[in-house]
């Protein structure tokens, strides 16, 4: 805050001779009367400011002022200072705080961001020219005029220019709105947008009224490609998020025959797995916080996946071949699971915290940007599936897996343990849907309840896909993403889902089987 404040007034310093000095009168007028005549004071003020100004605005913001024998002081710690000349004064007894409400702290902001315009910050000049396109004013068309005047950035120009334009929307002059509606039009911003749709509901000149429809068609035809991109890029990270929690269950419904009603809490014991260990690095490793989530991951998996191990030995085991008993049993183990969460963490939702490196985006245009923990989530996703590949395709339980899925009878003959391999591809299984939970806490609660919101989803991913497939799973995933997200933006989230539903009962009737079936002898 001090060096912001310190670079601030050597920016002052530098502007044109216009800047004229504090006065005492002026200090105590933005200090106290009515909230209208200390608003226009501020906005008097600040039209002509030097640092003092900004010293004592500053001041006003951080509840820094008292007024004591008809003059305002700043009050740093136990000492009083002059806002006028800075000299330290003795801080009376009687000194009155005074009191700011919203629309005076709203104004003392707007009022500092725009001497913020004479920073000499680039960055921190081109953040105050922003701000002021939002929420332009009329009172800072001659703070814009000094700050173009001095102005030798050409990012920074560009934006001065387009808050001067946003200004002139308001200006009684027909021409100058014209010609302020064409200058914005080259802007193709959502706060554009918007302005020039506040002022087209208010427009009564019917040429003006022209313009700002050719504007605003201009900036539509701009941003609808960043909202085509947007739509495309929030449904592959559905996908990527349905890929996650559909692979766990590609191997236990897919390979393994079992309907899996508590996959969805499996997840959930993955993403509270998750918070137990964030609780952890903060109360004991604090300086590793951002690193959390590296170590929650293996506890993720190995929670689930034991877990898991435990449900197939203890109840599975003895239903295999008869999926509707499966379904019925895994759904009463899910009500107990979320019953078990509910008494030892409560039946409220836990808070988990992105890290540093998950926060923030990337900004492709000006209304797209891509949110960092999305993104490796989505890589997370494509790591997953590698591996889940790899561990099928190319290792000996891989291989047992297959056998045992394709031929259990044979597979026992040639020495397999049969029984074994079932507890470990279910807790497979169930530590990848261990993993899913710890990336679905990035992005959304995590509660009792987490699991409920996906199963039907993960569920609709492996039959469409078609059972045991991983290719079909990863297809299904991102096509069923991609074609909610587009449906969400032209009928609404309730109908995307009802026509998505319809669309793959239509695709299981055409073909039961799946986007990809199964061949050879295992298809038998």
């Amino acid at each position: 805050m001090l060096r912001c404040f310190l670079a601030l007034c050597a920016g002052l310093t530098l502007c044109t001779g216009a800047a004229q000095a504090l006065t005492a009168g002026q200090a105590l007028a933005m200090a106290a009367g009515d909230t209208d005549d200390r608003v226009a004071a501020v906005q008097q003020a600040v039209v002509h400011a030097d640092e003092r100004t900004a010293a004592f605005l500053q001041a006003l913001a951080d509840d820094a002022v008292k007024i004591a024998a008809g003059k305002a002081l700043i009050v740093r710690g136990d000492q009083g200072q002059d806002p006028v000349t800075g000299a330290g004064v003795p801080l009376p007894d009687d000194a009155e705080d005074v009191i700011s409400n919203n629309r005076m702290r709203g104004e003392i902001d707007q009022a500092l961001a725009t001497l913020a315009l004479f920073d000499q910050d680039a960055s921190r000049r081109l953040a105050a020219a922003r701000a002021l396109t939002r929420a332009p004013d009329a009172g800072r068309m001659a703070l814009l005029d000094r700050a173009l005047a001095q102005e030798t950035q050409a990012r920074v120009r560009a934006q001065l220019e387009l808050a001067r334009a946003a200004t002139l929307l308001g200006s009684a002059d027909a021409a100058q709105r014209i010609a302020a509606a064409q200058a914005l039009s080259a802007s193709a911003t959502p706060d554009t947008r918007l302005l020039l749709n506040e002022r087209a509901t208010l427009e009564e000149d019917a040429k003006v009224r022209a313009a700002l429809g050719t504007a605003l068609r201009a900036i539509d035809g701009q941003l609808a490609w960043g909202e085509r991109l947007g739509a495309a890029f929030s449904g592959i990270s559905l996908g990527s998020i349905l890929l996650l929690v559909a692979l766990g269950l590609a191997i236990t419904y897919g390979l393994m025959g079992v309907i899996n009603m508590a996959h969805g809490e499996l997840m959930m014991i993955g993403a509270y797995a998750t918070y137990v260990v964030q609780g952890v690095f903060q109360k004991y490793f604090p300086g590793a916080f951002d690193w959390y989530l590296v170590a929650a991951l293996p506890l993720a998996f190995g929670a689930s996946a034991a877990v898991g191990a435990v449900l197939e030995r203890g109840v599975l085991r003895f239903l295999y071949g008869r999926p509707l008993e499966t379904l019925l049993a895994t759904w009463g183990i899910s009500l107990v699971l979320m019953q078990l969460v509910r008494t030892l963490f409560g039946a409220q939702n836990v808070g988990v915290e992105n890290p540093a490196w998950m926060s923030g985006g990337v900004q492709l245009l000006p209304n797209l940007t891509l949110p960092y923990n999305r993104l490796v989530i989505m890589g997370f996703a494509i790591a997953v599936l590698l591996g889940m590949g790899w561990i099928i395709g190319r290792t000996r339980l891989g291989l047992f897996v297959r056998g045992v899925t394709q031929n259990r009878p044979i597979a026992s003959c040639m020495g397999v343990h049969t029984a074994r391999i079932d507890t470990l591809a279910f807790a497979l299984g169930s530590g990848i849907a261990g993993l899913a939970g710890c990336a679905l806490s990035q992005v959304g609660n995590v509660g009792p309840d987490l699991g409920q919101s996906y199963i039907v989803d993960a569920f609709m991913v492996v039959v469409l896909g078609g059972v045991g497939q991983l290719a079909g799973t990863v297809y299904a995933a991102l096509g069923l993403g991609v074609l909610s997200k587009f449906l969400e933006g032209w009928a609404g989230a309730v109908l995307a889902k009802i026509a998505v539903l319809l669309l793959i009962i239509v695709f299981i009737q055409k073909r039961p089987q799946g986007i990809f079936a199964l061949k050879g002898r295992s298809a038998d």
